[in-house]
């Protein structure tokens, strides 16, 4: 992997943004994916607030037979019952994001203003991340996800983010990551303490409308100061 920063598709709601949000896309999409989102929400509820769409790597998925897509790490097998994802491409793509957030501190925003959010393994990149970080981030937004090695996370978890606000969101029917899946990553967060906000909805695998409104909701409390 390379040390340059990845590329990304950047919105600012105001001149000088004071906060940001780094907003990591799902497998075999881009930085473009979440782009609309930001006009759905009232950027005027929020601070002058930069958004930053990273494009993950090309890589072969071997889920997919080996094709080449973005991809935040490979996705080894279907099976649920054992580790999917490889470690390798986590550990990779979480330094990458760690590299964003250090651009935006060097742009004048500290890490306590950051939220690094995404969805599906985007989101599973952004809580692996976020959990692990030295310095306290604003938030964790955790869409259509679930923890990544998972069984690292006890010994690895940084005093810093233990009280680190998460926000997850699922669907009911999904039929990519199933829900009750991502639910034990939202038990395994609530028992080790992490404040978090678990919401299901009535989609796939997917964002509804309801979700989005939460969404906002959530970022403006906790990039309210």
């Amino acid at each position: 992997m390379t040390d340059a920063l990845l590329p990304c598709v950047e919105i600012e709601t105001g001149s000088t943004p004071t906060h940001a949000v780094i907003w990591l896309h799902g497998l075999g999409a881009d930085g473009h994916d979440f782009e609309p989102i930001v006009d759905e929400f009232d950027v005027g509820a929020l601070p002058p607030t930069r958004f930053v769409f990273p494009h993950a790597p090309a890589r072969p998925v071997t889920i997919n037979g080996g094709y080449v897509m973005r991809a935040w790490y490979d996705i080894l097998s279907h099976d649920f019952s054992r580790r999917r994802e490889d470690p390798q491409g986590v550990i990779e793509s979480a330094r990458q994001i760690e590299a964003l957030v250090a651009r935006e501190r060097a742009r004048g925003v500290p890490d306590a203003r950051i939220v690094l959010a995404g969805f599906s393994q985007g989101g599973a990149i952004a809580l692996h991340t976020a959990l692990r970080h030295p310095q306290r981030l604003a938030g964790v937004l955790a869409l259509s996800t679930y923890v990544p090695l998972a069984d690292t996370l006890a010994a690895e978890a940084a005093d810093a983010n233990r009280e680190v606000p998460i926000f997850m969101g699922h669907g009911r029917d999904d039929d990519v990551i199933p829900c009750a899946f991502a639910e034990q990553s939202y038990r395994l967060l609530l028992a080790a303490g992490y404040p978090i906000d678990w919401e299901v909805y009535f989609t796939e695998h997917g964002i509804v409308m309801e979700e989005v409104r939460d969404v906002e909701r959530w970022l403006c409390r906790v990039l309210a100061d």
